[in-house]
């Protein structure tokens, strides 16, 4: 869809996996709330990285739901109750913020982090305890990073960090297709595709991912 190539209903039966049947649940209050206001969710998580001397690195990642775009991004070592309420404060400049953000119940997430938030008219959503489908899509996007960079670089230090995930950042937000939006991606570009021309792979990491466009 990406590339605006129709292809058949018949040619992506042959390459999907049988789809596993799944017992209905009867309770779905959480997934129909986030159905109805996913574009007024954003979803924010950590990740821890181990760098080159065993020091641990934290990322902090806010995303939007509807869109599955990571909206902002901050490396520290010492993730304490301030900085990430100031990671808050730099991910909603002029009026953009959502009317939900879904967290966890870290320590990091303190009182100042939840004033910011209600003064800024946002309600903060704490995920139960060892639950992490209350979160999926930010989880789906943790898993993502690390199979598809993180597992791959030897990081030495905050900078290093910083520049990988600013570079991964842009390619999951502008290149990378994603099947929950319909293999689309989360910042659709101002100009459309060509219709016409070849499709051309370019390496995105001295190759390690393959983005792919069309030429006019």
């Amino acid at each position: 869809m990406k590339l605006e190539i129709k292809v058949a209903k018949r040619t992506v039966q042959r390459y999907m996996r049988p789809e596993r049947l799944t017992r209905p649940s009867s309770n779905q209050n959480w997934d129909t709330f986030l159905k109805n206001h996913s574009k007024d969710v954003w979803a924010c998580n950590f990740v821890t990285v181990t760098d080159a001397l065993f020091g641990q690195l934290y990322a902090f990642f806010i995303l939007q739901h509807s869109s599955r775009r990571i909206i902002h991004f901050g490396v520290t070592r010492h993730p304490n109750e301030q900085w990430v309420t100031q990671q808050l404060k730099e991910a909603t400049p002029f009026e953009q913020r959502p009317k939900y953000l879904i967290g966890n119940n870290d320590a990091q997430f303190g009182r100042a982090f939840d004033a910011l938030a209600e003064s800024n008219g946002i309600k903060v959503l704490k995920t139960p305890i060892a639950a992490p489908k209350a979160n999926g899509l930010c989880e789906r996007f943790l898993r993502s990073l690390r199979q598809e960079c993180l597992d791959h670089f030897l990081i030495l230090n905050e900078g290093h960090l910083t520049r990988v995930l600013k570079e991964y950042v842009k390619y999951y937000n502008t290149l990378r297709p994603h099947q929950g939006i319909q293999q689309q991606i989360p910042v659709v570009p101002v100009q459309p595709a060509p219709t016409g021309g070849k499709n051309i792979s370019f390496p995105v990491f001295n190759g390690l991912p393959q983005a792919y466009q069309r030429t006019a």
